[in-house]
């Protein structure tokens, strides 16, 4: 049983809300109700405030009415929902005509002389009637959600049928008919797959959802190499082998994402997570400190065996082969020094339960503290110890010489070559793996260890498949296809080394106290806002083959967003313009990343294009603050990031200008993607390079005001902005009153059930 969306156990529906489309459509009907029902506690109403009782009644019952007509049009549509659903709407349209009833309280009638029930009088029927209104309503947007749920498991029950079908096909012209439906029904299943990942409440399923659906994306490329390798040379049997596995990983990963959304397994996350160091030393931590507020909810030995537990799953880093003697010497020293800290608190702890001490001593206050340094101490060198081991392999792996030693061995039908290659990239796997496994252990998130666990299954599977394309094209060397085919794994490989380094940036913003995620830019199209060449495109989504070929473009964008939000940290000003408008961009340009992968709020080609227009508007503004943060700059100073700006407006107006043009046909809008995609990766360029700059001048500058005071456009920009908070602040005071047309406004947003 789970509470209420916002949290109110007045308002318990009983139904477990699991995305956040449901909770965003219900939290504006329990904050309105809740209003509603406060309001009768005021003794003196004025005959406005009555007349906004009653707009409201009838608003809540109207927009119920809606509601229901939808749920009822799903019901029809869904045989096997039809007595819940109907039941459900039945209930919220009882509850609608209730609380429509009880704000009815007549035209010219005070309310002392009205005998009928009404808010002002029948408190318990108006928390009745809003009980039983938002239990319906809740029921009714669970039932629907379950019609998503459906359809993801019919999208992937018609891939399934198709993959099988795939796996069983003799001839190319057979399997390229089959390969073109089933590139069509992976499309359909990314999306909806896509938007069930952004709307889950839960981020280790989301983690978990993404790991999935990574998996499918990649081995679609994989299956379409190696399905038409293992046609071309049917009696090879590292083809066989090579293929065999794509199917198989592509079946798990599709079974996963069932478990997802069905939650066929509950305990399935519990199982895919191991224990890692940094849970650990939380809950250490935790049971540590839990004794300010009682000496006697656990044994001393408990907590030593808690660390024990601890410190042994060290061996995972002082263990491995590859820990230097300093790194292993430095754990190991910091672990004992964990001991005797614990051991000195468990001795202070002893003594206090001797004389029957009711809180902590002086003495286990201070072995708190030291214990919990110590802990401290153990998780920072384990995590420096991780992060500089995946660092350093990186770098080495950057240059991909056993990939490249692979091909040219191949290719040249060099067996024996290709056979000490391959123990190459088997040892490079095995640290590749082992480091995944040391990052999970000082991940600092649920979803981050999953992610590691990602990582660490695709290095393990990737590794041998790109030994059998290997082992194919020394074979077959002269055969375009097993060299195409070998291409594609190593392509993969190189795909997870970059994700690998995104990972290691977010662990590493994690542990600095920076969650680094990114804040949805909402700029989606919306009836009447887009221009007029716009209006009249047809927006399309890109196919499988299409996704693919952009994905390497979307990374560097998202590779690019990220290091622009590494630079806007070091600013102090973190409201400055320039920040500000940075973020902007490296947000709609990480949108723009989730577009290339099928995912995010951008669905088709013209919501992309409208991103890309609303972001050349964005640049264009960080040009106008960067022009007038140029004018407290001397000449060599001004002349650097007028440089760097006038490059910025180029391209700026180019991607305004290419995302107005319209255009026709599937070859000349995917050039058009392209062309978007390219010019906001350069655009982000120039924005990188310009932040360091303009963050040290602007340090230097802030630094000679506050000694010599401030110059006066500095003070006029800073007056000005002031207002701005103001008129905030004061029209977020004046919603605060009973916000009948925001009530009326969210109430109609019910009806997102038809978009369902």
């Amino acid at each position: 049983m789970a509470s209420s969306p916002c949290g109110n156990s007045n308002f318990d529906s009983g139904l477990e809300i699991k995305t956040r489309s449901v909770e965003q459509t219900l939290i504006p009907l329990v904050s309105q109700i809740t209003t509603l029902i406060n309001h009768k506690d005021k003794p003196k109403k004025s005959e406005r405030t009555l007349a906004a009782i009653h707009r409201v009644g009838q608003a809540v019952s109207v927009a119920v009415g809606r509601f229901v007509a939808v749920g009822e049009a799903i019901a029809t549509e869904n045989q096997e929902l039809k007595d819940e659903m109907g039941q459900a709407c039945f209930e919220a349209r009882r509850a609608g005509d209730a609380i429509a009833q009880l704000t009815d309280i007549g035209p010219a009638l005070p309310p002392q002389s009205d005998g009928r029930g009404t808010v002002l009088s029948d408190r318990t029927g108006m928390v009745k009637a809003a009980r039983l209104l938002l239990s319906s309503v809740t029921k009714v947007l669970v039932l629907a959600d379950r019609i998503v749920i459906k359809q993801i498991i019919t999208s992937r029950n018609k891939v399934l049928v198709t993959l099988d079908h795939l796996e069983r096909v003799s001839t190319f012209q057979e399997f390229v008919q089959i390969f073109s439906q089933f590139g069509n029904e992976m499309v359909e299943f990314a999306h909806l797959t896509g938007d069930r990942q952004n709307d889950l409440k839960d981020e280790k399923k989301k983690a978990r959802m993404a790991a999935a659906r990574a998996v499918l994306e990649k081995c679609t490329m994989m299956l379409l190499t190696a399905s038409k390798t293992c046609l071309r040379h049917p009696d090879c049997e590292s083809a066989r082998i090579n293929k065999d596995a794509v199917f198989h990983r592509m079946r798990c990963a599709l079974e996963q994402v069932i478990e997802i959304v069905t939650e066929a397994r509950s305990c399935g996350e519990n199982k895919i997570l191991p224990a890692s160091i940094y849970n650990g030393i939380k809950d250490f931590k935790s049971s540590v400190e839990c004794l300010r507020e009682n000496l006697y909810s656990f044994s001393p030995q408990s907590m030593s065996s808690q660390l024990e537990a601890l410190v042994e799953r060290t061996e995972d880093f002082t263990d491995s082969a590859y820990t230097s003697h300093e790194q292993r010497q430095a754990i190991l020293g910091l672990c004992q020094l964990a001991r005797q800290d614990t051991q000195q608190l468990v001795h202070a702890w002893v003594e206090a339960q001797s004389v029957h001490a009711k809180e902590a001593t002086e003495d286990m206050e201070v072995a708190i503290l030291k214990t919990c340094q110590s802990a401290n101490d153990l998780r920072r060198e384990l995590h420096k110890v991780a992060v500089s081991r995946a660092s350093d392999l990186l770098k080495v792996h950057g240059e991909q010489l056993p990939l490249r030693a692979l091909k040219a061995a191949g290719a040249e039908g060099n067996l024996e070559a290709v056979a000490e290659f391959t123990r190459t990239l088997t040892e490079q796997k095995e640290q590749l793996v082992e480091t995944c496994r040391l990052l999970c252990h000082v991940s600092g998130s649920e979803p981050l260890e999953i992610t590691c666990i990602h990582a660490e299954e695709t290095f393990h599977v990737i590794g041998p498949q790109i030994i059998s394309a290997a082992q194919t094209l020394a074979l077959h060397p002269s055969s375009k296809i097993a060299k195409e085919n070998l291409e594609v794994f190593c392509e993969a490989w190189e795909s997870q080394l970059c994700d690998m380094a995104l990972l290691l940036r977010e662990i590493n913003d994690v542990f600095e106290g920076r969650r680094g995620d990114k804040r949805p830019y909402l700029s989606l199209p919306r009836p009447g806002k887009l221009s007029a060449n716009l209006k009249t495109a047809k927006a399309v989504k890109l196919d499988a083959e299409e996704q693919t070929s952009i994905a390497k473009m979307g990374l560097e964008l998202r590779l690019l967003s990220s290091d622009v939000d590494t630079e806007v940290e070091k600013w102090e000003e973190q409201e400055h313009e320039i920040v500000r408008q940075s973020q902007s961009l490296a947000s709609m340009a990480y949108n723009m990343h989730l577009f290339t992968r099928g995912e995010g709020l951008l669905k088709t080609t013209l919501d992309l294009f409208h991103q890309a227009e609303v972001l050349s508007e964005e640049g264009l503004q960080l040009c106008s603050s960067l022009r007038t943060f140029s004018t407290q700059l001397v000449d060599e100073e001004k002349s650097v990031v007028m440089t760097e700006m006038e490059k910025l407006v180029a391209l700026c107006q180019q991607l305004q200008m290419g995302a107005k043009t319209p255009v026709q046909g599937k070859t000349a809008t995917f050039q058009k993607v392209e062309s978007s995609i390219q010019a906001t990766r350069s655009i982000l360029t120039v924005v990188l390079a310009l932040l360091p700059i303009c963050n040290k001048l602007n340090r230097k500058y802030k630094s000679e005001r506050s000694s010599l005071g401030s110059p006066q456009d500095w003070r006029e920009r800073q007056d000005a902005s002031t207002p701005v908070k103001e008129d905030g602040a004061l029209t977020n005071q004046n919603s605060n009153g009973f916000g009948v047309k925001s009530l009326e406004q969210h109430m109609a947003g019910l009806n997102l059930l038809e978009s369902k």
